[in-house]
């Protein structure tokens, strides 16, 4: 991470800055803030500053936010590998998939077995066919689904191709199953782990999540955004 105070010029030229997001932050309340602070520190009274991949708010985890001129690298960074881990909840669903929404339904799973669980976790590897969740931005003749969704109206969410290269599981604190997942973009965790409990003749949800990585960026050289604070001039310098 860096040491030195960043320049209104560096801003301006553009710069690609690694955030941990955290709990219950929307991405779009993390670049505000972001946007915020460098016009205020700065003296700048306009400046382009956007994200590239959003993370739902009960995410934690890497939220790469560019200025200036990277901007225009947004669109490469978001067709990057991403990387996360989190923690499955199997036994239960939830609507949104994940605890957004309260739990709809239970399901057995005295039947699940650890070897059951290693051998669903293989049948996501590689190329799939997955249901983006319907509590999510996408849209369908213009509305966002999460629209249709809290509006108690049923709409049809398309299938579609995404690539999971990596999936690993730590069954030791079942029904709790944590993982790690490094998959293409549009993948939705949150529908892997419904269509994971759906797998194991069970039902599962979302219980945590973290964005580790993206493409060849790591969390563990993100900052918060109070050593943000830190990093930007001091008036005296400006």
């Amino acid at each position: 991470m860096r040491n030195n105070e960043f320049t209104p010029e560096e801003f301006k030229t553009g710069q690609v800055l690694l955030f941990d997001k955290p709990l219950n932050w929307t991405s779009f309340q993390l670049v505000n803030k972001v946007r915020w602070l460098i016009r205020k520190s700065c003296k700048i009274k306009k400046i382009k500053v956007g994200h590239a991949g959003t993370l739902d708010p009960l995410a934690t985890g890497l939220l790469i936010i560019c200025t200036g001129k990277f901007t225009k690298t947004i669109p490469d960074l978001q067709g990057q590998i991403k990387e996360y881990t989190g923690t499955f909840t199997i036994g239960s669903t939830t609507p949104s998939f994940d605890l957004e929404t309260e739990i709809d339904e239970k399901f057995p799973t005295d039947h699940i077995t650890e070897e059951l669980l290693q051998e669903t976790t293989k049948k996501f590897l590689g190329e799939i066919d997955q249901t983006p969740p319907v509590f999510s931005a996408l849209k369908k003749d213009g509305k966002r689904l999460y629209e249709y969704a809290r509006e108690g109206k049923e709409v049809e969410v398309k299938s579609r191709k995404v690539e999971i290269s990596e999936f690993e599981i730590d069954t030791e604190e079942f029904p709790k199953v944590h993982f790690r997942v490094v998959c293409s973009k549009g993948t939705y965790i949150r529908s892997l782990a419904h269509e994971y409990g759906q797998a194991l003749n069970s039902g599962a949800h979302l219980s945590e999540l973290r964005r580790t990585g993206i493409g060849e960026y790591s969390v563990e050289k993100a900052m918060d955004i109070e050593s943000f604070e830190n990093l930007l001039p001091s008036q005296e310098n400006i």
